[in-house]
């Protein structure tokens, strides 16, 4: 369990707790007119990208400053310049919103085609590098982690949030390997699951263990060298 935290500092306290919420539009004891402001109480207005963009860059954001244990829906709330309901409704919880704050950054990776397998490994390798040498993406991933390792439940949402998610870009590149004949076909599906799992654990961790642990850089020699053992691994045509 989390050691006692001790009394909330001026810097530290839940700004909403002591601050009431501004009203939104439309929302209770905001001025409504009209029919369409009629219609969309009637209906329920729909979800704002907008307010959902800046609850995700205020999120990490907070978390970077402040920590995991600093970090309140509160904090985040004003930091979006959004009403706490507002922030309950898409995210009930703090582990919901923190996971998805950080699985929104991994949103912009994807495998690309380059015509071979040792191409299309070279090049999703450099992009999460670069992702990873984010000052932002550190400080979101290395505090969730952190907090994974104390609770259950978080670790689960961090698996099905953010690492299952990205498995599509293991088996993208594999299917596209076997269409150009550069790997064997599938033995049959159990088989093709297991390997991907394993593909995957050999490339995140890998990369994440020299970005975040060992602070070291990664560089296009180093991805090469990378490659070279990663596909000396797989069974090639």
């Amino acid at each position: 369990m989390p050691a006692a935290q001790p009394p909330a500092s001026p810097l530290t306290a839940d700004p909403a707790a002591t601050e009431p919420a501004a009203a939104e539009p439309g929302a209770a004891g905001a001025p409504a007119t009209g029919p369409a402001a009629a219609t969309a109480r009637a209906k329920g207005r729909p979800r704002s990208a907008a307010a959902d963009l800046a609850i995700l860059d205020a999120t990490r954001e907070a978390l970077a400053e402040l920590g995991w244990g600093g970090l309140t829906m509160g904090h985040v709330a004003t930091r979006a310049k959004v009403a706490k309901t507002t922030l309950y409704r898409r995210w009930p919880s703090k582990n919901e919103l923190v996971v998805d704050a950080v699985a929104s950054l991994f949103d912009e990776l994807e495998m690309p085609d380059l015509g071979s397998l040792r191409a299309d490994i070279e090049a999703v390798v450099a992009q999460f590098a670069d992702l990873l040498a984010r000052p932002e993406t550190q400080a979101a991933l290395l505090a969730l982690f952190a907090e994974g390792t104390r609770d259950r439940q978080l670790r689960r949402r961090i698996r099905e949030a953010i690492v299952d998610p990205q498995k599509h870009l293991v088996r993208q590149g594999r299917a596209a390997a076997q269409a150009r004949g550069e790997l064997a076909p599938d033995a049959d599906r159990e088989t093709a699951c297991a390997e991907i799992d394993i593909i995957f654990d050999i490339v995140a961790g890998t990369v994440e263990h020299r970005v975040l642990v060992s602070g070291e850089p990664i560089t296009p020699e180093w991805i090469t060298r990378f490659t070279d053992l990663l596909l000396g691994s797989l069974t090639l045509c």
